[in-house]
């Protein structure tokens, strides 16, 4: 790119060159303080990614056991025992409300659940005392839910990161690259432009001063040799008559003679 392209079009003035210096503070803060947003947001991230990591490996041996537990209670209790915990269920026992935690900025979506409804009493259901099964296989499927909240909370909260550190340092990267350097540019010119017109000021000083010495000096000249021309005459016994007195002479002749026409 051209220099003329990597500075603001602006007008070389001192009043320009504070407003571009008060830009350029404006963007050195922001561009740290969009820094410091990146790093807190990365570590965020980092954190978040180790905690999808350990989810995801434990989700497996629970999931594992839930499904192990409902094998269980429908062989203990029968395969109806389906419609019998139904028939049981009034209302959810696990409810699930969303909130929102700000880091650095960043609303960050958070699942929690909560447990509203009382639990069935579903010991007798089936024969050979099912409704115990059915119970572990209860408790077993809620801690896989509380591993599916949890990761979903994980995952929502890693991909808003991912947006917001992508653009953080997208910003990041044009106050660094471009808005910075084109006002340090911007200032370079001014500065240069500033410096080049008081040079010419200087040079203009410097011209009028010596033509008003050199002025100076022809008049002394002049004088000095009038001064000489005065002394010369009066050395030859003469008399200085100046050009205005010699005009005053001619016309009191004139006035007083009447040959003379001339």
């Amino acid at each position: 790119m051209s220099g003329q392209s990597q500075r603001l079009n602006v007008v070389p003035t001192v009043t320009m060159l504070g407003v571009v210096k008060a830009r350029l503070v404006g963007a050195t803060r922001g561009h740290a303080l969009l820094k410091k947003k990146s790093d807190a947001l990365t570590v965020q991230f980092r954190q978040i990614l180790k905690k999808i990591v350990s989810t995801k490996e434990s989700m497996g041996d629970i999931m594992k056991t839930s499904s192990f537990a409902l094998t269980e209670a429908k062989y203990v209790a029968g395969d109806n025992i389906k419609h019998v915990v139904l028939e049981n269920v009034k209302e959810a026992s696990l409810r699930v409300r969303s909130r929102t935690e700000n880091v650095a900025g960043v609303k960050l979506p958070k699942f929690d659940y909560t447990a509203d409804g009382e639990a069935s009493k579903n010991d007798l259901t089936g024969l050979a005392r099912g409704g115990q099964q059915v119970q572990q296989c209860r408790v077993a499927y809620i801690k896989a839910i509380e591993v599916l909240v949890e990761l979903a909370s994980l995952q929502t909260s890693f991909l808003t990161l991912d947006d917001a550190i992508k653009t953080t340092n997208r910003r990041v990267n044009a106050l660094e690259n471009v808005v910075k350097p084109r006002l340090e540019n911007t200032i370079s010119y001014i500065k240069g432009e500033l410096d080049e017109l008081e040079r010419e000021d200087f040079f203009r000083l410097k011209k009028i001063q010596g033509y008003k010495r050199r002025e100076i000096e022809r008049k002394m000249v002049l004088a000095r040799e009038q001064q000489a021309v005065e002394k010369l005459h009066l050395q030859k016994g003469a008399t200085w008559i100046s050009y205005d007195s010699s005009q005053n002479l001619l016309s009191g002749t004139a006035d007083k003679d009447e040959d003379i026409i001339f």
